[in-house]
């Protein structure tokens, strides 16, 4: 009996070590509320901070979706709501900061208002798909930031299917700086070197040789950005694929099914050939005008006359004829292609091919985005979704785009779609399975098909990418993660630039007194792996040096910018913070001691 008490005390100690708990209680304590691929990497951000971390998840967890209570170093707390008693219990009393990750706006809305009972000083992170409300709310709250993965991806995912760098842009101390392609900016605009995407398989992230970088962050200077001038490039080149003739077959070949459209050229035919056996030249009447008169009595019918000879009577008795069977086949043939082409629309099939579009499948939080973002642009897209009420149903509707409804990764649906024809296929639903599937037979529609395609785990999209020779493959919650993580810490993050399937941040770092980087010269930090210096802004002085001199020392009171990966930010920061006083260790006993019965 006392090893069974042993055993449990000692995996009870374990589990506390594990958690956090009894060790370095002064660490930052941040509250993660959902279950989603979001959460799962912001808080694997959060824990390369060396913070501690309380996850609260549902009690039921979707099944396809990541377990987050497999997270080594962490706590959960198992919730069915999210209300004060729940905050209370996960320890949000005190706490640095509460991301509220819900796919629910009005639920995270309220969500925040219990925490803000329980504690009115917390720094809140909302995730939202509907920023404008989040915005509206925003004011409720005193330390309080509003994110939408969804709106952060999109434009990621627009550029990808045009070819070009993702449209980054942000304004800062009165300059606007905007992510661009070497080529088309002048040398004097360059600001950095952001990366080298020469071979795609292997993109390198801000190289020493600031030189080989093709993808540049540049002063913008009124020039359009890549993916507005790629989709001009591609509106135009489908204006002069689309010659006359071929839309005007096209829009018959759509006007009506194939038996109505014979019988109604079969009986034109009658009418023309009968017409023109009326022609006599030699009494002035040619062919032209016995048609015109044969077209004219079969549409209004025309007075009998006796004197005629038999052959004409008998010819205006056939036009006659025609006449009555023409009109209801020409009412017929307009009611059939009215009707078709509302079928069309209500079961998922196009009235007419299409040529360089984008095929978007899955109209969820980032596929609606994508899809609006690319119809602003002036792309013609398609839209495939196995639920005709999801979320970006509505908007397809509004804004004219045919949508689809089906499986997006069946080859029958993808055809529809006029795959073969396309420009892209932007692939974004929430299930893996589905979206490379849908991506594999794409490519076996058309081998040189541009995909984009949405993946949660990162290793696997690049082996995916590399295997399969996919042009882009991108997380959602991979691209945004560093966003949330950087609010939920409150550093000043300027903007995110996503490329690839990697992230760089645009950060200011103050330098405090005491930290390892005063006295250092400037060039040593621009030196360090995933670091950039873009700007300084000395102490005391509120001009910020957009090119400072690289031997410059720094000094206590300094502002850097950087462009910087993830991990070199975290750190810069330890550099640019003073030393921390080490925690009093404290001793654990490897065994916990229990009395023993002594004999009876």
């Amino acid at each position: 009996m006392a090893d069974q008490w042993r055993n449990r005390a000692r995996r009870a100690v374990e589990t506390r070590l594990r958690d956090g708990l009894r060790t370095n209680e002064n660490r930052p304590h941040y509250v993660v509320c959902g279950q989603n691929d979001l959460v799962v990497h912001l808080v694997n951000a959060l824990l390369a901070e060396s913070v501690r971390v309380t996850v609260i998840v549902p009690a039921h967890r979707r099944p396809e979706g990541p377990d987050i209570r497999a997270t080594r170093g962490i706590r959960v707390v198992v919730a069915e709501r999210l209300d004060e008693e729940t905050f209370r219990s996960a320890g949000l009393v005190g706490a640095d900061g509460l991301a509220l990750m819900h796919q629910d706006d009005v639920g995270n809305i309220h969500a925040a208002l219990c925490a803000q009972a329980v504690e009115p000083r917390l720094r809140l992170v909302l995730r939202m798909f509907n920023t404008g409300l989040g915005n509206s709310v925003r004011p409720l709250f005193a330390d309080c930031a509003v994110l939408s993965d969804a709106s952060m991806a999109a434009p990621t995912f627009v550029a990808a299917a045009l070819g070009e760098p993702t449209p980054t842009h942000f304004r800062f101390r009165g300059r606007t700086l905007v992510v661009a392609r070497r080529k088309d900016v002048r040398p004097e605009h360059v600001v950095c070197g952001l990366a080298d995407t020469d071979d795609a398989r292997h993109v390198r992230l801000l190289p020493s040789d600031q030189t080989t970088a093709d993808l540049v962050l540049a002063e913008a200077t009124g020039q359009p950005p890549g993916t507005e001038v790629a989709a001009r490039r591609i509106i135009r080149a489908r204006r002069r694929k689309q010659r006359p003739s071929a839309a005007i077959w096209r829009a018959v070949r759509s006007f009506a099914t194939r038996k109505i459209g014979m019988a109604t050229l079969a009986v034109v035919a009658v009418v023309v050939i009968f017409g023109s056996l009326l022609a006599h030249p030699e009494d002035g009447v040619s062919v032209w005008q016995a048609v015109y008169v044969a077209l004219v009595t079969t549409i209004s019918g025309a007075d009998p006359d006796p004197a005629k000879a038999a052959s004409e009577q008998v010819m205006q008795v056939v036009l006659n004829l025609a006449g009555l069977a023409l009109i209801p086949l020409i009412t017929a043939a307009v009611v059939d292609g009215m009707v078709n082409a509302r079928l069309a629309l209500d079961d998922g099939r196009l009235r007419s091919p299409r040529n360089g579009h984008v095929v978007v499948i899955g109209l969820g939080n980032v596929g609606t985005r994508v899809m609006a973002q690319l119809h602003d642009l002036g792309i013609e897209v398609v839209a495939i979704d196995k639920d005709p009420q999801a979320r970006g149903a509505s908007l397809a509707r509004r804004l004219n785009v045919p949508l689809i409804v089906g499986d997006g990764a069946r080859e029958e649906n993808l055809e529809a779609a006029s795959v073969a024809t396309c420009q892209a296929l932007v692939v974004v639903s929430t299930d893996d399975v589905t979206n490379l599937q849908a991506a594999l037979n794409g490519r076996a529609i058309k081998n040189d098909l541009r995909v984009v395609l949405r993946l949660y785990d990162g290793d696997f999209a690049d082996r995916i990418q590399n295997s399969f020779n996919m042009n882009i493959s991108r997380s959602v919650s991979y691209l945004a993660a560093p966003s949330f993580a950087a609010a939920l810490l409150n550093r000043q993050v300027i903007a995110t630039i996503p490329i690839d399937r990697h992230a760089l941040l645009v950060a200011e770092v103050p330098v405090a007194a005491g930290s390892s980087l005063v006295g250092r010269a400037l060039a040593e930090v621009d030196q360090a792996t995933g670091v950039r210096v873009i700007g300084l802004t000395p102490a005391g002085q509120p001009i910020l040096n957009w090119s400072p001199a690289p031997a410059q020392r720094l000094a206590v009171g300094d502002q850097l910018v950087v462009v910087v990966r993830r991990a070199a930010l975290s750190a810069l920061l330890k550099q640019a913070s003073p030393p921390q006083a080490d925690p009093e260790p404290q001793v654990l006993p490897t065994q916990a001691r229990f009395p023993t019965a002594g004999p009876g």
